[in-house]
């Protein structure tokens, strides 16, 4: 029987089940890299930020009241965010504690509602908002649980939809992004906020899941999941065929193109296909759309189709006849064929903000080495802001992980107002590490592919600083999130994040500081040192892939750009480097090699030399001991 209002305790165990099921889901969600790289850890990332978000909830206690359960999950979420998933994700639960304030408990109506505005956080936490990702999923599952709610208020009804509509979006986010699409799977966050919805609804279904480990998981895993557990799969293709799994009637695939003095409605086409029947899927844009679905009458879709322009490439297949393999086949070939769209890439925006008057952090400046930027880049200045007002409940400073000098939780240091701007660079690898503290930078936060630190580890380490500003340096994409959300938290001082996007382009960004310039002027001018350095990583594809049109086989050896472009590929490691050297621009006199862990320093000199050969250029060998990339190579 359905209940019809959630207490705490309610919420308390669909968290505990959600979680749970996330974590049997990691191995499954770090599968579905785009990139054939082994750094795949959007599972992991996740799995992090909701794990910190439950332990907090834990606290609050099972009696506490709904509200400040989903407090003090949203501020685990805040405080343990890993990677742009987490960052994101624990944007979706601030957006429920900001619904859920106030109540005790609550019903289907109000989840709805929380659901919905955790949709506009975590839109806002992207300066470009992408579709085809976990944003597309959540916004679409808060649009059906609205809808749900507003026909039947009960939790597991709403729920329910809430899953169905997860499901649905994650199996056609690869017709939203191309890159997904050539890479052959669905989006990994999208992935993961399914799973997070689906365990709930177990929960609700009073089939929880349980956390490996706990004794239970194991014997009850098969009724924790049973028929309810749908998977979107870990291969696109293997994701369109848990649409099918219900096949039935004929397939119907055809491209709509508009007619004339007329434009598409996507969704509403969408919408109507899923009235006529299902494993609807339409992928395109206001001129032209590709219609993919499954009934027993495929005329009324080929008219409802006519009804709106001319189609084209039209295909009736009769599914209760056809192997499941072909129908596999069939779905994927259907995706292949999708209209291409464009990837965004996330942009920084320059932004001011008052200097606090008190501080906790320590750093002494870099030496400096003039450099002439070539180019501009914006770079974000946080505004400092807090979550949900209901997030103040919980104790700030008692945060259980120690940062890289032990200590558990920020020490009082006190501020030298003299002292210019501090650095806080994240780093992996011992050689970089030691390369970076002798150019003058202090605080080290451990960390990278694999290994993202949490927005509340670079508060900890920020805090260590003795100057009024901090500047904090990601060297990597996926901590770029984490970094700007401590940079939007941070209340003590002014924290500044440059956006680099790697450990060479961090190194050119430390030696153009200048320590008598604020932050802000510092932050232009090191991010624009990073952009103009020419940098390219170098690693062994994990599995078979299709990248950029470009057919990459496991085990080859691939070299990546800064923003994960495929530069070159080749079976000989050696040449796959050459070709990837090529690509910097005519005139780089110097280049630097950084080896990592998987490299000798014996190989990394021969390769150095063929290099130097080729450019007729100066080459210098640096070990950084970074893990999965087995070289950094940077030009000027």
């Amino acid at each position: 029987m359905a209940r019809p209002l959630c207490t705490g305790a309610g919420l308390l165990d669909a968290m505990r089940s959600a979680v749970a099921n996330l974590e049997l889901a990691v191995d499954e969600i770090n599968a579905l890299n785009v990139f054939p790289v082994p750094d795949g850890d959007t599972g992991t990332n996740m799995a992090a930020t909701v794990r910190a978000a439950l332990d907090e909830a834990e606290d609050a206690g099972h009696d506490a009241p709904a509200w400040r359960i989903a407090a003090a999950a949203s501020h685990g979420a805040l405080m343990g965010a890993r990677g742009n998933s987490g960052v994101i994700t624990s944007q979706i639960l601030r957006g429920l504690a900001e619904g859920l304030a106030g109540k005790k408990r609550f019903g289907g109506l109000d989840l709805a509602n929380a659901l919905a505005i955790g949709t506009r956080t975590a839109y806002g936490a992207v300066t470009k908002p992408v579709e085809g990702t976990i944003l597309t999923v959540i916004r679409e599952a808060s649009a059906a649980a609205v809808s749900a709610a507003e026909r039947d208020d009960a939790m597991e009804s709403v729920l329910a939809a809430t899953v169905e509509a997860a499901r649905k979006a994650v199996a056609k986010t690869p017709s939203l992004l191309p890159i997904l699409r050539e890479a052959g799977v669905v989006d990994s966050g999208g992935q993961g906020l399914f799973r997070l919805f689906e365990g709930a609804l177990l929960s609700f279904r009073g089939r929880p899941v349980f956390a490996i480990g706990s004794g239970l998981a194991a014997g009850l895993a098969g009724a924790s999941h049973g028929d309810e557990r749908r998977a979107v799969a870990p291969a696109f293709r293997a994701g369109l065929a848990a649409l099918e799994e219900e096949a039935f009637g004929y397939e119907t695939v055809f491209i709509l193109t508009a007619a004339d003095g007329t434009t598409l409605d996507v969704p509403a086409i969408q919408a109507r296909l899923e009235a006529l029947g299902n494993s609807v899927l339409v992928g395109g844009d206001g001129r032209m759309a590709k219609v993919h679905v499954h009934n027993e009458q495929p005329d009324e879709v080929i008219a409802y189709g006519l009804s709106l322009g001319a189609l084209t490439r039209i295909t009736v297949e009769n599914l209760d006849s056809m192997a499941d393999d072909v129908r596999e086949a069939r779905a994927g070939a259907f995706v292949g064929a999708a209209p291409a769209g464009t990837l965004a890439a996330v942009e920084a925006v320059a932004e001011t903000r008052p200097v606090p008057s008190a501080s906790t952090t320590t750093a002494s400046p870099p030496p400096t080495a003039p450099r002439k930027g070539r180019g501009s880049v914006s770079v974000r200045v946080a505004e400092q802001t807090t979550t949900a007002a209901t997030t103040k409940e919980v104790a700030t400073e008692d945060l259980a992980e120690p940062s890289v000098n032990g200590s558990h939780g920020p020490q009082p240091v006190e501020i030298d107002a003299a002292l210019g701007p501090a650095i806080v660079a994240v780093v992996a690898g011992e050689g970089l590490e030691r390369l970076f503290r002798d150019l003058g930078v202090e605080h080290i936060v451990r960390g990278g592919q694999t290994a993202n630190p949490s927005t509340g580890e670079l508060l900890r380490v920020a805090r260590l600083a003795k100057a009024r500003e901090v500047l904090l340096l990601p060297n990597n994409p996926n901590v770029r999130l984490a970094a700007e959300q401590a940079a939007r938290i941070c209340e003590d001082r002014r924290l500044v994040v440059v956006p680099t996007r790697n450990a060479a382009e961090g190194i050119a960004a430390v030696l153009e500081y200048k320590p008598n310039a604020d932050a802000a002027t510092n932050a232009i001018r090191m991010a624009e040192a990073g952009r103009n350095l020419a940098t390219l990583q170098v690693t062994e594809a994990v599995r078979d892939a299709k990248i950029g049109g470009k057919k990459v086989r496991k085990g080859q050896t691939i070299a990546l750009d800064p923003d994960e472009g495929l530069v070159a590929v080749d079976g000989d490691r050696d040449l796959a480097v050459l070709k990837a050297v090529d690509t910097f621009p005519q005139g780089s006199t110097l280049f630097t090699l950084y080896y990592g862990a998987a490299a000798t320093l014996a190989e990394a000199e021969a390769i150095a030399r063929r290099i130097g050969e080729r450019r007729k250029a100066e080459v210098e060998v640096v070990h950084g001991g970074q893990p999965h990339y087995r070289y950094l190579i940077a030009a000027e």
